[in-house]
């Protein structure tokens, strides 16, 4: 470690949408920031992989917070629902448009609007179905760019440093030297929990970093039961790696048409709600992962919609999975988004004195118990920047930093790929799509042993892998505690009797 602290005003760790927002905003209010990042290329964000689009109120939030409410099932704070909807237009003629100049897409002189699941009108702005990519890259250089900004690439977050209830800072590994970072204010916007799940749509790395850190550092968490599912995730068929996604398929498909069948080429949808393929994300999930047990696949029939002209990245997409898309799109459900997470107030602030998290990782109130497509990235604009102006104007207090101990033998090159596998497996068993009291509390004691185990080896030992197993397995069981202690089905929580004959296939 450095014999000199090193500080900054505002220690950003995350960059995607929510955390470039919060340095953008504390570095126009002139301070100096610090964005620590584990990814090294764009891709390496959630935020990259973000298709559909960005949600705005146009003319109707009263509309829009309608939407949001019904498809959280009345779950959702209205009053985070207001600041979202309240907020939405002018964070995206701010930042995306006059800073940024996205080219989102046109329909003549106007952007071409499109709607996706649950939205009841036309008010989701995109590029194509690769929003996020189009959005991320040139926030990102953007950023770069920026004479009060500095970015950390490869390097990764291990734990906060805090003293008698407020955060000073955090450990950050870089190539394997761990050194404090003192700040006055430090901003987690860690993104999702992909990793904890065998089948996600997110990007590699996605630990769950941040809500351990927040969690073992004593900040409240919420809503941890609230894992969303994302319906339609092309997998792939045969080989090594049958049933790994392959690519996430925009819902804005099915809001142009795109219908689901099952295995019998039946249309389902229809039988399980009134929307039918616009219905809530975790209707659709569980519709999707019933007719996929009842009659062996789903796939979704693009046929109605003039696929390539509509969707080119997507029709590439099938191209090189070798995907024949005039036969279907096989899709199943793929973990997606947390809705729960650090509890946090309208400007982002935790529990904690001087510690914010913004974007997946935090839980503002406006996803409830299911999130309505197209709010994740403008949730991650919103908030990242009111939290960044508010991390604002703190000034830096070194103390001491807590000591990482690297005192006993490397462990063996696949030990936290293997603890991986391990609580990835329960996971998808035990804590999916739909749960059962008793497979609950058979995860939670596997959880907690392996939380154990790993709690062992990090007291003597300091790598970025043995810590993101940390985070993992602290996130994890957080996940099946929260489920476990809530006994009403609601949203993406969906709990079912295990002893129950499984249902059958509702379509004609």
């Amino acid at each position: 470690m450095t014999d000199d602290p090193i500080t900054t005003d505002v220690l950003v760790i995350g960059s995607g949408i929510a955390g470039l927002a919060a340095a953008l905003a504390a570095a126009r209010e002139g301070d100096d920031v610090t964005l620590a990042t584990k990814a090294t290329r764009p891709e390496g964000s959630s935020s990259w992989w973000a298709q559909g689009g960005i949600a705005v109120s146009r003319d109707t939030p009263e509309e829009f917070k309608e939407d949001i409410m019904a498809a959280s099932d009345g779950t959702a704070d209205p009053d985070a629902v207001d600041v979202l909807v309240e907020n939405a237009n002018g964070a995206v003629e701010d930042v995306l448009l006059d800073t940024l100049d996205i080219d989102f897409d046109h329909n003549g002189s106007d952007h071409d609007f499109t709607r996706e699941a649950a939205h009841s009108e036309d008010r989701i702005l995109h590029v194509d179905a690769s929003t996020g990519k189009h959005i991320h890259v040139p926030f990102l250089n953007y950023i770069d760019d920026h004479d009060s900004v500095e970015i950390l690439d490869d390097t990764a977050a291990l734990e906060l440093i805090r003293h008698e209830g407020r955060v000073h800072g955090a450990m950050l590994e870089s190539d394997g030297a761990v050194d404090p970072y003192f700040a006055g204010s430090v901003v987690l916007a860690t993104g999702g929990i992909g990793d904890l799940y065998p089948r996600t749509t997110n990007p590699d790395n996605t630990t769950g970093d941040g809500i351990g850190m927040a969690a073992l550092a004593g900040a409240d968490v919420e809503g941890m039961e609230y894992v969303q599912f994302h319906p339609t995730a092309c997998v792939r068929e045969g080989g090594e790696r049958d049933g790994d996604v392959a690519f996430l398929v925009s819902e804005a498909v099915r809001g142009e048409g795109g219908l689901l069948r099952n295995g019998k080429g039946e249309r389902f949808m229809p039988d399980y709600h009134a929307d039918a393929e616009l219905a809530p994300r975790d209707v659709v999930a569980r519709a999707v992962k019933a007719e996929r047990e009842a009659t062996g696949e789903v796939t979704l029939d693009v046929s109605p919609l003039n696929f390539v002209e509509e969707f080119p990245d997507l029709a590439d997409n099938c191209e090189e999975y070798g995907i024949d898309w005039t036969e279907g799109i096989p899709v199943a459900p793929a973990e997606h988004f947390l809705c729960g997470g650090i509890s946090v107030d309208d400007r982002g602030r935790t529990t904690l004195d001087r510690l914010y998290a913004v974007g997946e990782c935090s839980r503002t109130g406006v996803h409830g118990a299911n999130r309505l497509a197209s709010t994740s990235l403008l949730e991650g604009l919103v908030w990242g920047l009111r939290a960044g102006e508010d991390a604002a104007g703190a000034e830096p207090e070194p103390i001491e930093a807590p000591e990482l101990l690297e005192r006993d033998p490397d462990l063996p090159d696949r030990f936290a790929r293997d603890k991986f596998q391990r609580l990835t497996r329960v996971m998808d068993e035990n804590v999916g799509v739909e749960r059962d009291p008793a497979d609950l509390q058979r995860a939670m004691a596997v959880l907690r042993r392996l939380k154990g185990e790993v709690d062992a080896y990090v007291r003597t030992r300091t790598s970025r892998s043995l810590y993101e197993l940390r985070h993992a397995s602290v996130t994890a069981l957080l996940i099946a505690r929260h489920a476990a202690e809530n006994e009403e089905s609601v949203g993406t929580h969906n709990l079912v009797d295990a002893s129950e004959e499984p249902p059958e296939s509702t379509a004609d």
